[in-house]
């Protein structure tokens, strides 16, 4: 610690932190992104440093495999903008006191629908309509209860002396529901987004089956050409993608929990 002088004051001055340290003490912020980085390289130094053949060299074409990728994000992204936009407001309604039995109900059958196997629901979907539709609908059930259960379980934890407090100063319901409950069951609901990210980025490759495309479709090559360099490049870019999108979300749920603790 330094001590300043101001006058005949002396003043404790924080010594300014050392980067070093911060990286030390949060490894979570370094260690994700480092073995993404090397996982990618060592994959494509071992495939892209020898020599493909016409199969390969085709099914590995950066446009090929950038398009896919690109298709991969996008089933994503549209799959949890469903889970968000259905999973977030049934849950803050069914958080409420007088649908604790609704709620019940409704997670048991949450809990039902996570444990069908996700490709039996996305092929069956695409016996009704073949494409990105049934895809996304196919993904967003298989990511809904854990945004559904968090947003629950966030909102019912909220301490109920501050809900009262907020109460006798005078707020509303709907005031003391903005204002006191959902900034402090954030960080809770924060984390059920991150869980159906990372199921969503997994279980997107299974949308090839029924021609949504993404990176189970650059699999799918990899095992009918049965080329298991085809199959490296593919795995390593779903683990990347997955491990990104947790590390991603995981930055954010540290900052919303830095915020409202």
């Amino acid at each position: 610690m330094i001590v300043a002088r101001t006058g005949t004051v002396e003043v404790p001055v924080e010594r300014p932190g050392r980067p070093w340290r911060a990286l030390v003490e949060n490894p979570d912020l370094w260690v994700t992104p480092l073995l993404i980085v090397v996982g990618l390289a060592v994959a494509s130094g071992t495939v892209y440093g020898g020599s493909l053949d016409s199969l390969e060299a085709r099914a590995l074409d950066p446009a090929n495999v950038l398009g896919q990728l690109a298709q991969h994000l996008v089933l994503t992204a549209w799959s949890t903008l469903l889970v968000l936009v259905v999973a977030l407001p049934l849950g803050l309604v069914l958080s409420r006191p007088r649908f604790v039995v609704v709620a019940r109900i409704v997670a048991l059958v949450g809990g039902f629908a996570q444990a069908l196997p996700a490709f039996g629901v996305l092929i069956l979907l695409g016996f009704w309509r073949f494409g990105l539709v049934s895809a996304v609908l196919g993904l967003g059930l298989a990511a809904f209860l854990p945004v559904l259960r968090n947003t629950i379980v966030g909102l019912q934890e909220v301490d109920r002396d501050l809900v009262e407090t907020a109460r006798g100063m005078g707020m509303s319901a709907r005031q003391c529901l903005v204002r006191v409950e959902i900034p402090l069951a954030i960080p809770v609901i924060v984390a059920g987004v991150r869980v159906a990210l990372v199921l969503n980025v997994g279980t997107a490759t299974l949308a090839s089956y029924i021609g949504a495309g993404g990176l189970g479709a650059l699999i799918q090559q990899a095992l009918l050409l049965n080329r298991l360099t085809v199959l490296v490049v593919a795995g390593s870019l779903v683990a990347a993608l997955a491990l990104l999108v947790d590390w991603l979300a995981g930055l954010v749920e540290r900052a919303v929990a830095a915020r409202t603790g």
